[in-house]
């Protein structure tokens, strides 16, 4: 077969060896790696191992002292048998990503199952090794299960300080690749809330041009970040080339994409197919989160009742009224619950609304969104801006309401304005926190916006990914941006 010369730029990258090979000689730069973050990281990790082996070790003291066996000396004060458990497991969460990859290293469910089958993969081990060599009970089982806390709570306590560091933020040089019509607004959106920088533009329709792989290996970029391709395109030319050249790839998925992350891939009937399954225990996630709703609202009630106390003394002395202040919301299936907030504004805030509706900055109307409003108490603003008026949604929470994780609950007067696929944010139970909130909160202009979020909240949610949204909300609050 001829192959014409305008294509010889991108039969370089693929002509001499198969394409599954990948580059063998690629350098590895530091710097792409945000080596600081993974080096804070890896510290935190043995940290976090040592401080659970020192006590288990202590504990175990008491009970019975370690094996013969197991005693392999000691280095820096611990014993060997814990510098092999660090090293493994180090070593398999590099393996998985949890240093570099930007989503991985937060995924904190799987960092415990992968913690979790490091230590029982070492009980089948030891015994096809030397069947006599006993571990201590009391040294495993506190080891094991410390090292899941610990490694994963200083992980979380790490992700809310990191990116509020510049040095640590990502500044990775992208190309975007989008219809013609959204490559600007990507391309802004991109920079304005990220650390990357957009260093080239391509139009969809020209992804598997001839020149196109040339154009993005001359820009410098580190990644892609890809709308609207041709899937038999992409499939055949240009992730392969971009995996080739060590250059990542980021796609903005439609909701059939968002599916096949679910499947599994198969052939089927002579046929490339995904096939999604209904697992066993399909709802295991779902029962755990609402434990984990009831338990934490419950212990949060009692743990920051000095709070309630302090916040209904503020409003009390900064205007008349009740502390409290409740509104119909649209939440589970549609149906209507009273939610509660302290209260920010005057006891005539809602009549007074429709004055302000000019003021309005949502540009679609649905939502109401207004800043310095004139109905804010003094003490409001501060509750607003660090969102403690949202504390009593706790109540709500135990009522089985709301969950601390969901789309948000809006006022009866937006969903009105809904169109019909609006309405699909519905079909799960709304949150006191969700998507929304993490990804721009009082950014966001319309309801399309929202509703995309948590449409892709839906579609992609599993227990990390509340976990995620539970992090990155008490960092926002803390440093309280977008909220008025």
């Amino acid at each position: 077969m001829r192959v014409s010369s305008d294509r010889q730029p991108t039969e370089k990258i693929t002509k001499k060896k198969d394409i599954r090979a990948g580059n063998q000689t690629k350098r590895w730069n530091m710097w792409e790696f945000n080596w600081l973050r993974g080096l804070l990281l890896i510290c935190s990790d043995i940290l976090g191992l040592g401080i659970v082996w020192k006590a288990s070790l202590s504990f175990n003291q008491v009970f019975s002292p370690l094996p013969p066996a197991l005693n392999w000396g000691e280095f820096g004060g611990l014993t060997g048998l814990f510098w092999a458990f660090a090293a493994v497991i180090v070593t398999v969460f590099a393996y998985h990503n949890f240093y570099r990859g930007e989503s991985q290293w937060r995924n904190y469910v799987k960092q415990a199952q992968v913690i979790s089958s490091v230590y029982m993969s070492s009980l089948v081990i030891s015994y096809f090794y030397d069947p006599t060599i006993d571990a201590p009970r009391s040294l495993f089982f506190p080891a094991w299960l410390g090292s899941v806390v610990m490694i994963i709570g200083l992980r979380l306590l790490l992700t809310l300080l990191i990116d509020q560091f510049p040095i640590a933020q990502p500044h990775t040089p992208v190309f975007v690749i989008a219809p013609s019509n959204r490559l600007s607004l990507l391309a802004n959106v991109i920079e304005k809330r990220t650390g990357y920088k957009v260093v080239g533009v391509l139009a969809s329709s020209l992804a598997n041009s001839s020149h196109s792989m040339q154009a993005i290996l001359n820009s410098g970029a580190k990644e892609v970040i890809a709308e609207g391709l041709p899937e038999t395109q992409l499939a055949s030319q240009l992730y392969w080339q971009l995996r080739n050249a060590g250059i990542g790839l980021r796609l903005i998925p439609s909701s059939l994409m968002l599916l096949h992350r679910r499947g599994t891939p198969e052939i089927f009937a002579s046929m490339p197919m995904i096939r999604i399954e209904s697992p066993l225990l399909a709802n295991w996630e779902y029962i755990f989160k609402r434990i984990f709703d009831f338990s934490a609202a419950f212990l949060g009630l009692i743990l920051i009742s000095p709070i309630f106390m302090a916040i209904a003394i503020a409003i009390k002395a900064s205007s008349k009224g009740s502390v409290f202040y409740t509104q119909d919301r649209i939440g589970l299936q549609g149906q209507s619950f009273r939610m509660w907030k302290f209260r920010s504004m005057f006891m005539d805030a809602d009549r007074r609304q429709s004055e302000l509706e000019h003021l309005n900055k949502s540009s679609d109307g649905v939502m109401f969104k207004i800043e310095h409003d004139p109905r804010i108490i003094p003490i409001g603003r501060f509750l607003r801006y660090t969102s403690l008026d949202e504390l009593p949604q706790l109540f709500n929470v135990l009522l089985g309401q709301m969950s601390l994780v969901g789309p948000r609950p809006l006022p009866v007067r937006d969903v009105a304005r809904f169109t019909d696929w609006h309405h699909t944010r519905h079909l799960v139970m709304p949150g006191i926190t969700g998507l929304w909130q993490i990804s721009g909160r009082s950014d966001l202009d319309t309801i399309d916006d929202v509703a995309k979020l948590d449409l892709f909240y839906i579609d992609r949610w599993t227990l990390n990914f509340d976990l995620e949204i539970l992090i990155e909300t008490v960092r926002l609050v803390l440093f309280g941006k977008g909220a008025y």
